[in-house]
């Protein structure tokens, strides 16, 4: 019985400078200890009924960054951030690089990045605490200005400032994706995988080429927030019809959009999965226009009818 108060006390009773933070304070202080601190976080992230156990370290070994992620289920596959470069290595393809400042599949991109450019699609608000991982943590809700993006929610540890879990919610408040820790240790030194990943001769990045026969796309719209973040022409395998390809985001919400030729198979005009990625499809002049992410239908729709040539 007395654990179980002193237990409830760590909640109910937080220490003065916890009390004194703001939701974006939270935030900010999370942003910082994922760069700075070194840990081992065992998480489990779920998309409707899929299930993925994986392992995240992170430290700095020599002053940069280091990180590394490993997928426990199916066949191996791992990949490794050193400073702004991503490695990945699979079981059935050679080893490549690719200009990364994170790691994609663990937590959002602007979770350790700079948490105010959110602020121009996004409001933060305090929820309450709870555990997580055994751990007490603090509720920040991430709620959308408008209704071209989903809502989600952070806690975050009260003693390391890390993430412990992340939730997407779509408009109908119904759970899209889950990623939870249900093991986190913070470490003294960086972890030995770390430290030899340092010493490995990763594969350089692969630029690439240009096409010259490539458009220059813009947008006449996009919500609040949302920049471009990739631009990039290729080739598709196979039939070797050349396919632009834009990557958008706000920090928390991904959005790709592909352009290529109308083909003579039709595409179905909208798609929805069960963890809540929507697809879209729009005729402009000759081209088709496929825009996909984890945002509303509508968002998309607009979206791809505002693709223009520069």
């Amino acid at each position: 019985m007395r654990l179980i108060l002193l237990a409830l006390l760590v909640l109910a009773v937080p220490c003065a400078a916890e009390e004194e933070l703001s939701a974006k304070a939270w935030l900010e202080t999370m942003s910082q200890a994922l760069k700075e601190k070194e840990f081992k976080s065992s998480i489990i992230h779920v998309q409707s009924d899929h299930i993925r156990p994986l392992v995240y370290l992170h430290g700095k070994v020599e002053g940069e960054e280091i990180a590394f992620l490993e997928y426990l289920n199916g066949p191996p596959k791992n990949a490794v951030r050193i400073g702004n470069v991503v490695s990945f290595i699979e079981h059935d393809q050679p080893a490549y690089s690719v200009k990364a400042n994170h790691i994609q599949g663990v937590w959002p991109s602007a979770f350790a990045g700079n948490i105010a450019s959110l602020e121009k699609g996004y409001q933060f608000v305090l929820g309450g605490r709870s555990r997580i991982a055994g751990r007490p943590g603090q509720l920040v809700r991430i709620i959308p200005i408008d209704n071209d993006r989903y809502a989600t929610q952070v806690w975050i540890d009260m003693s390391t400032y890390l993430p412990l879990r992340y939730d997407i919610f779509n408009k109908e408040k119904q759970l899209l994706e889950q990623v939870m820790v249900i093991e986190l240790i913070e470490l003294k030194e960086p972890a030995h995988i770390l430290v030899e990943a340092k010493k490995q001769p990763w594969p350089a990045v692969v630029e690439q080429a240009e096409r010259t026969d490539g458009h220059s796309w813009s947008f006449s719209w996009l919500p609040q927030g949302f920049n471009v973040a990739v631009r990039d022409n290729h080739r598709l395998i196979g039939s070797h019809e050349p396919v632009e390809y834009l990557a958008l985001t706000d920090g928390l919400a991904n959005i790709s959009v592909y352009v290529s030729k109308q083909g003579a198979q039709p595409l179905p005009e909208e798609l929805m999965t069960r963890n809540g990625l929507s697809m879209v499809v729009e005729k402009l002049a000759e081209h088709e226009v496929v825009a996909v992410g984890k945002v509303p239908h509508e968002t998309l729709k607009r979206i791809a009818k505002g693709l223009v040539l520069q």
